[in-house]
């Protein structure tokens, strides 16, 4: 005979637990790049709000919106139901210049300023600049993957038309 459960651990309402995202999504390498760059994107972002170099506080909170959102997006699989945005290059571009905006705000913040919350953001931005590069570097790999399986599609679609 089974003993019922006590009522404090009942299991949490579908509504709470659509808003998770699924497990298989938080194994996979982009869940994991994107949870990583969320957090380091957050991290960072309390860090300038703490220094001197308040300034820089912009790039970092846009970054953890973005990461936040595709991370969302792709967990959902919003990116299977809306065909209309091309995924991978929006990921690739926003990787991209999140890393070069990371690479120099870091050198700003650790070089310019000398209060120990700016060199802890510079620090977590170098790390985050290097979670963006291979996540810019894996979605490189699979744009090529796609482009050159679209390249050698085309003739053939062409010449039966």
């Amino acid at each position: 005979m089974e003993e019922p459960e006590p009522a404090g651990a009942a299991a949490p309402p579908p509504g709470l637990r659509s808003l998770l995202p699924p497990r298989e999504f938080l194994c996979s390498r982009k869940g994991q790049l994107l949870l990583a760059e969320s957090v380091l994107s957050f991290i960072i972002f309390i860090c300038y709000i703490a220094s001197l170099a308040a300034s820089f506080m912009m790039a970092p909170l846009l970054e953890f919106l973005l990461a936040l959102f595709l991370f969302f997006a792709y967990a959902s699989k919003l990116n299977e139901k809306f065909k209309g945005l091309y995924w991978p290059l929006t990921d690739f571009l926003r990787c991209v210049t999140a890393a070069i905006i990371y690479f120099a705000i870091s050198i700003a913040a650790v070089s310019k300023y000398n209060d120990g919350a700016s060199k802890a953001a510079g620090v977590f931005g170098f790390i985050a600049t290097i979670v963006y590069a291979i996540d810019f570097y894996i979605t490189f790999n699979d744009l090529v993957t796609f482009l050159k399986q679209g390249s050698s599609d085309s003739p053939e679609g062409r010449k039966s038309e």
